[in-house]
């Protein structure tokens, strides 16, 4: 079943010298499953993202041949739409908690406004919901977490903590931009568990946004290589290492080798071609 239809995406935005396309033409759906996009800082990747929510900050524009989410045209949708939509249905993990969180509400506060906003349940139950969460994300004393302010807790347990926010609602889609980077690696693995278990029993999709392929190849289903706002490549995440295109294979090529000290490291040789 397809969840997410993209076609032809674009993502503009308006620079001194004129239009600025960061994304160009990017076409992929998204179906039960976990999706990878990959690619180096400025490829396009969070930027795609954020356009399939209607997070694209002004002045930038939006423009796409399709773009629908279990039906729903999402280019056509209206503010009211859109915010039923976010937060419930869909949602996004951004990739610092330190400007996604609101340093003035307590991280309890912030998860409990999302159940308000897409829920019907009592305060209790929110409550009860926000630590249940809290602690599936291994945070050893939510209780205190749930009392605490943004400024209080550590770059690894913030994003913790939005990650919670994000997946307390039970969302269709999840977009998620970098969500282990800020985490050591045992908690990395039980967050990974928890987006592969909503996707397995709940039938979620998950779109994976990370610049670790090893990561990548051994968690999605899929990946797409982005390049220039252009998606360069598309295959199973199990044959990435067999990926045909050279600046993927470039990517792989640049991964250190802990059974094989190469110094200096190799560097990505570009090609202008790529960014056609």
């Amino acid at each position: 079943m397809t969840l997410l239809t993209v076609e032809n995406l674009r993502v503009t935005f308006p620079t001194r010298r004129g239009p600025s396309e960061v994304v160009r033409g990017v076409t992929f759906t998204l179906g039960r499953e976990r999706l990878g996009i990959v690619g180096e800082s400025g490829s396009g990747k969070s930027q795609t993202g954020r356009a399939i929510l209607g997070l694209t900050p002004p002045p930038g524009m939006i423009a796409a041949d399709r773009l629908s989410f279990d039906g729903i045209n999402l280019l056509n949708a209206s503010r009211a739409e859109m915010r039923s939509l976010r937060g419930g249905r869909m949602s996004m993990v951004m990739q610092d908690p330190k400007f996604s969180l609101n340093p003035v509400m307590t991280i309890g506060s912030q998860i409990m406004e999302a159940l308000k906003f897409h829920g019907h349940s009592s305060r209790s139950e929110k409550k009860a919901r926000a630590i249940a969460m809290l602690e599936a994300v291994q945070i050893r004393d939510p209780e205190r977490v749930f009392r605490a302010y943004p400024h209080e807790l550590s770059g690894g347990m913030g994003q913790r903590a939005m990650i919670a926010m994000m997946l307390v609602t039970e969302p269709d889609l999840l977009i998620a931009d970098e969500p282990t980077s800020a985490l050591d690696v045992t908690v990395q693995i039980e967050v990974l568990r928890i987006l592969d278990r909503l996707v397995a029993d709940r039938g979620m999709g998950l779109i994976f946004i990370s610049h670790d392929m090893r990561l990548v190849s051994s968690f999605c289903d899929r990946v797409l290589v982005m390049y220039a706002g252009r998606v360069v490549e598309e295959l199973k995440a199990s044959e990435l290492s067999r990926a045909k295109h050279p600046y993927t294979q470039g990517l792989l090529n640049c991964l250190p080798k802990l059974d094989n000290d190469v110094r200096p490291l190799p560097t990505l040789n570009r090609d202008g071609a790529w960014a056609l």
